[in-house]
């Protein structure tokens, strides 16, 4: 598909999408012969359309569920209220867990998670969706297990009671759900009868229930229930309900969370300590560290039941993270735990929060007048710098060519000391080098920015064989290899990155890999440290100006000790 206009590979990739929902960017790319870069700023453009939404590593269609219906290829089974079925589904899949069993029933709303479900390792999911297993086994690596039994009139699941000696050996841990209706008093309904009597007898031995649930059918009850309100562990509903119903959920000791356009609230069980809001404006839900961090803080919150959290996305934007900060003071947050990229909107987003009377905690990136949380950059950059050194060192005798350094401009200066801890590192290790041999690169704060930037930087560098890059995160360094593999030009470089999030997992188990490790800042601890911060300053208790995690360099030897692969 070379060749075509914009608009008619944007037009094509809606196709695409119609047809394989779980369609990834890089699949994209290939399909059109265009750079990942390009096909991000073409779903980015088809959202701002809102005929799509992203997801992570791609995205799906608004307008129709994603699944084949009657043998025809590229026909999709319109829904109703799409969006805010799939908006449910993106924040229900976060609760799923890798080497999870799971149930997804064979609800348009719980469909609208499968495209979520790639990024999770060593799934085995159960379904009596005769669509949801078609599209799982054609855009998913999972097993599927297919509940057996008679077939209902619409022809998309199975609803009779003869598939079920199969589950008794399958320890499912979490069923995810919807329903015709959900009352307080009665519970999950259905209209037909075979259905609930199905979906009652699957969920009986299944610990956790998470119920995804439009707001539309709250208060709704339908011919037999199939779930009472006490079984219900989660439910995720859309921002169309009420404070009244919130209040009850609380008193039902029922998990709670209103998935808005641009907000999300988490509401707790309620505990025995005071409650307090707290929001927290998340650097980018496209990044898998912000992704992780936010994860992280969903669960300590959880874990208290003392919290409301609400939660927003700046979208890498100083602009975003303006009106983000807006939107959080009208929400009446008692503290604002702020994660965004822009230095220079800091000044501007902290007046905002100090007028309100609402105390911030600055995210890694530092805001004067915030309570710093998060990386001691120079030491996290200063272990990478040396172990790139030592590895310069042994393996090209201690000779470069060239070094890369992918910067964000855009951070200020605290992260600017994550670089020149690299490059001290690098330089205690193998003397000073010239100006000349260092190429500064922005780094865009992503993979695809940091690609092509340094794709460049190969091609005009044709007989340079001994590159180091040193990198601002683990998007940069990622993007660095892809840019070295795509020239054929791997063993050419050595990298190191910052954050040892998950994205590069995979690559610091291969010991022969070229992105030799990282410095671990274990985004997946940060909720705990962030909500016991934030606990310490609504309570008027004396914090420090600025709370460092501890470090620790990671690479092929050491990963098994701090992230276990699953199998």
């Amino acid at each position: 598909m070379n060749g075509l206009t914009i608009f008619e590979r944007r037009q094509n990739i809606l196709r695409l999408l119609a047809d394989q929902p779980g369609l990834r960017v890089a699949d994209m790319a290939e399909i059109f012969q265009v750079a990942e870069g390009t096909i991000r700023n073409d779903l980015n453009a088809l959202e701002a359309e809102e005929k799509l939404r992203r997801v992570r590593g791609g995205a799906v269609l608004l307008t129709a569920v994603s699944a084949p219906t009657n043998g025809s290829p590229g026909s999709a089974t319109p829904v109703s209220n799409a969006e805010i079925k799939e908006r449910i589904a993106r924040w229900a899949a976060d609760t799923i867990e890798d080497g999870d069993t799971i149930l997804l029933d064979a609800s348009s709303t719980v469909r609208f998670m499968v495209p979520h479900l790639q990024e999770y390792k060593r799934l085995t999911i159960v379904t009596n969706g005769l669509e949801t297993a078609r599209l799982l086994a054609r855009t998913t690596a999972h097993p599927v297990v297919l509940v057996g039994g008679m077939v209902n009139r619409s022809g998309n699941a199975t609803t009779s009671l003869i598939g079920l000696d199969m589950l008794k050996n399958l320890h499912i841990r979490t069923a995810y759900v919807s329903c015709v209706g959900f009352d307080l008093q009665v519970g999950l309904t259905e209209r037909l009868i075979e259905e609930a009597q199905l979906k009652e007898a699957i969920l009986t031995s299944i610990p956790r229930i998470m119920a995804l649930v439009g707001s539309n059918k709250i208060g709704a009850v339908s011919t037999l229930p199939f779930a009472p309100p006490e079984r219900i562990t989660h439910l995720f509903t859309d921002s169309g309900v009420s404070a009244e119903f919130i209040e009850q959920m609380r008193q039902a000791k029922i998990n709670l969370t209103v998935c808005g356009e641009n907000t999300v609230r988490s509401f707790t069980v309620e505990g025995d300590r005071p409650q307090f809001t707290i929001g927290f404006a998340n650097q980018s839900e496209e990044l898998s560290f912000a992704v992780d961090v936010r994860r992280s803080l969903e669960r300590a919150a959880a874990d208290l039941g003392s919290i409301n959290l609400v939660v927003t996305d700046n979208r890498l934007s100083g602009e975003e993270a303006l009106r983000v900060a807006d939107k959080l003071i009208q929400r009446n947050i008692d503290l604002v735990i702020e994660y965004q990229i822009d230095y220079k909107a800091g000044n501007l987003i902290m007046n905002k929060f100090q007028q309100a009377d609402i105390p911030v905690i600055a995210v890694d990136i530092p805001m004067v007048g915030a309570t710093f949380f998060g990386v001691d950059n120079y030491r996290a950059g200063h272990m990478a710098g040396r172990a790139l050194g030592e590895w310069v060192q042994e393996r090209w005798h201690g000779r470069l060519d060239q070094l890369l350094v992918l910067e964000e401009s855009r951070a200020g200066s605290l992260p600017e000391a994550r670089i020149q801890g690299q490059l001290d590192g690098l330089q205690e290790v193998l003397g000073q080098l010239p100006g000349s041999q260092i190429q500064h690169i922005d780094c865009g704060n992503t993979s695809a920015i940091s690609e092509a930037g340094v794709a460049d930087a190969l091609e005009k560098s044709p007989d340079s064989h001994q590159i180091a890059v040193i990198c601002f995160n683990d998007e940069a360094a990622f993007g660095a290899l892809e840019a070295a593999r795509q020239a054929n030009r791997e063993s050419d470089v050595v990298i190191v990155g910052q954050g040892a999030d998950r994205l590069i997992h995979a690559e610091l188990r291969n010991p022969h890999s070229r992105l030799i490790g990282s410095t671990a800042y274990m985004p997946e601890r940060y909720g705990e440290k962030l909500m016991e911060l934030a606990l310490k300053i609504l309570r008027g208790e004396s914090v420090p100006p600025a709370v460092y995690i501890n470090h620790v360099f990671i690479n092929a030897d050491n990963i098994g000790r701090y992230y276990p692969a699953i199998d």
